[in-house]
């Protein structure tokens, strides 16, 4: 059976079921995919990125937006010459 017809006969069976039950184990199927599913996709690298980032959240090595801001806010603007490159 290829897969059209496999993804037509559980839309069927889905049609016909009147068990919410069911239809609640499927969303959460569809649920845990949609949330997980990404995770694949990255390379080591940002996954390591990323586990790095949350332990640095749960010992509370975090900074709000403000003071981020404050530190890293530029004052001083530079003005910028831009060359003509037409003659």
């Amino acid at each position: 059976m290829n897969i059209q017809a496999e993804k037509k006969e559980l839309v069927k069976m889905l049609l016909d079921t009147e068990n919410p039950k069911i239809i609640e184990s499927i969303k959460k199927i569809f649920k845990k995919e949609k949330t997980t599913g990404f995770w694949d996709d990255l390379s080591i690298e940002q996954r390591k990125k990323i586990e790095k980032a949350s332990r640095e959240i749960e010992n509370g090595e975090v900074t709000d937006y403000e003071s981020f801001m404050q530190k890293n806010r530029k004052v001083e603007y530079k003005s910028c010459s831009f060359k003509n490159s037409r003659k």
